[in-house]
């Protein structure tokens, strides 16, 4: 809807849309180079702009043309619409139709099949960070990663999603592959799963050339304002990086970083800020931050095995997603790294509303 009303708008359009904002965005944030979708997202962060809030875009808009008006409108009438639909198939009973649907509101819906993308980013070889990056230098490539694919692939076949995978991907090819589905028609789907496996960081991953992208940048691609055919819809990440080269102390293994024989890390350094400050995001890190995440180039990350054999365990059980995080994280944090003392915590973020679950059937 947003998208459309910023098609719609004319230049002059546009510079009434600023004018009659500066009440509620002061001027010197409505630059000239600001188009209205920058508007829309400076609107979202002062709250004025979002799901139930559009009294203020209503009003501009009314001010402005008539025909933006109607485009907010027609999306109100569609989205009343969809919500009634999705109340009235539950029963005929009206007693057994209001628990139902209390029950459901407090879950998100996962009936689609597919369920949804579930995008594999899967990096190995780091040849060219190691050629071009100075302090990439001694990088290790990551041994055993494809058997952390092969688990997500197995895993999320099996819970109906559409795996997608992607090797080796440099910095630019991972933010292509994300514009790609962010550009995507998911209204048919009922949920988004994207996985990277890289080194990384604080705050960061690493493409195989060695360059830097903020995790917070991977994720903020599908916001409901760059992704509105997710809007509503859970949108989960689960990144295998470093977040820094500190060991948390317990006892050893290989880490997704640089060091080690037996067990390897996958590292990364600072940045706080991982998912939007919006609804239905949930981000699994495989370690909290400025700390190592191991892996055993024989069997895989701690992280992303363990979350795999949880998932298949506990989602035919109709365990929702954060039961199943608090597993891994009990699971995970009893391991021990003993040539380093070090340990691993697993760090969920999420911002979502409701219980998440996976269904096996």
């Amino acid at each position: 809807m947003l998208y459309q009303i910023s098609e719609e708008v004319s230049r002059s359009e546009l510079r009434s849309f600023k004018f009659l904002l500066q009440e509620e965005i002061s001027k010197c944030k409505l630059d000239d180079d600001m188009n209205l979708l920058d508007i829309f997202i400076e609107m979202e962060k002062r709250v004025i702009l979002g799901e139930g809030k559009l009294d203020i875009l209503k009003r501009v808009c009314a001010q402005i043309n008539k025909s933006l008006l109607k485009i907010i409108n027609d999306y109100e009438e569609f989205s009343k619409g969809e919500e009634l639909c999705g109340v009235m198939t539950i029963s005929d009973s009206p007693r057994e139709q209001d628990s139902e649907s209390q029950t459901l509101d407090k879950v998100y819906q996962m009936k689609s099949k597919p369920r949804g993308y579930c995008l594999i980013i899967n990096n190995h070889n780091f040849a060219k960070a190691r050629e071009k990056v100075p302090k990439l230098h001694s990088i290790r490539d990551r041994n055993g990663t494809h058997l952390d694919a092969g688990a997500l692939t197995t895993t999320f076949e099996e819970l109906h999603f559409e795996i997608k995978p992607h090797d080796d991907c440099t910095v630019e090819q991972i933010y292509e592959i994300l514009k790609i589905y962010q550009l995507m028609d998911h209204s048919n789907m009922d949920c988004f799963i994207c996985c990277i496996l890289s080194h990384g960081d604080k705050g960061i991953i690493y493409g195989t050339d060695g360059q830097e992208a903020p995790i917070y940048e991977l994720t903020s691609q599908f916001t409901g304002l760059k992704c509105p055919s997710l809007a509503g819809k859970p949108k989960v990440f689960f990144i295998q990086a470093c977040q820094g080269d500190n060991y948390q102390k317990g006892i050893p293994v290989e880490t997704d970083s640089e060091e080690q024989p037996y067990l390897e890390m996958d590292l990364s350094s600072p940045q706080t800020r991982y998912i939007p400050d919006e609804a239905d995001f949930l981000l699994g890190m495989a370690t909290v931050n400025n700390c190592v995440s191991y892996r055993n180039p024989a069997e895989g990350t701690w992280y992303i095995q363990s979350l795999c054999q949880s998932l298949r365990e506990r989602c035919p059980r109709g365990d929702d997603i954060l039961t199943i995080l608090t597993e891994v994280n009990y699971e995970v944090s009893n391991k021990d790294d003993k040539k380093n003392m070090g340990k691993q915590m697993p760090q969920p973020t999420f911002t979502l509303r409701k219980k998440l679950v996976f269904p096996s059937d």
